[in-house]
């Protein structure tokens, strides 16, 4: 039998992290999961560890462990501190916080 060469595919996470290399596609990963009416705990601490794996800086191991480090700092903030700190380290992402009006069910 002749060698054959299986094609490789990129894993999922790969293909997650260059999709969110796009500010707009990791604006709407974000909304969507902030948008979920029962969402998992973790859910959105890896949501915005998979934005910052893809919009930080080269190297992706350190930045990963640079900004989870730093979110969790954030995260373990109480009140108004903890928005705060999650707007900013969204901005440094060249990301914003925003509110909007939510859309109201007609009955």
């Amino acid at each position: 039998m002749e060698n054959v060469k299986v094609p490789v595919s990129d894993s999922y996470h790969d293909y997650l992290i260059k999709s969110l290399q796009d500010p707009e596609e990791a604006a709407a990963y974000l909304e969507a999961i902030l948008e979920e009416e029962d969402p998992e705990p973790e859910l959105l601490k890896v949501a915005l560890l998979d934005v910052a794996e893809a919009l930080g800086t080269d190297d992706a191991s350190e930045k990963r462990k640079f900004y989870s480090k730093e979110l969790d700092e954030i995260l373990s903030q109480s009140g108004s501190q903890e928005v705060y700190g999650l707007t900013n380290w969204l901005n440094s992402l060249g990301l914003k916080l925003t509110v909007a009006v939510a859309e109201q069910e007609h009955e």
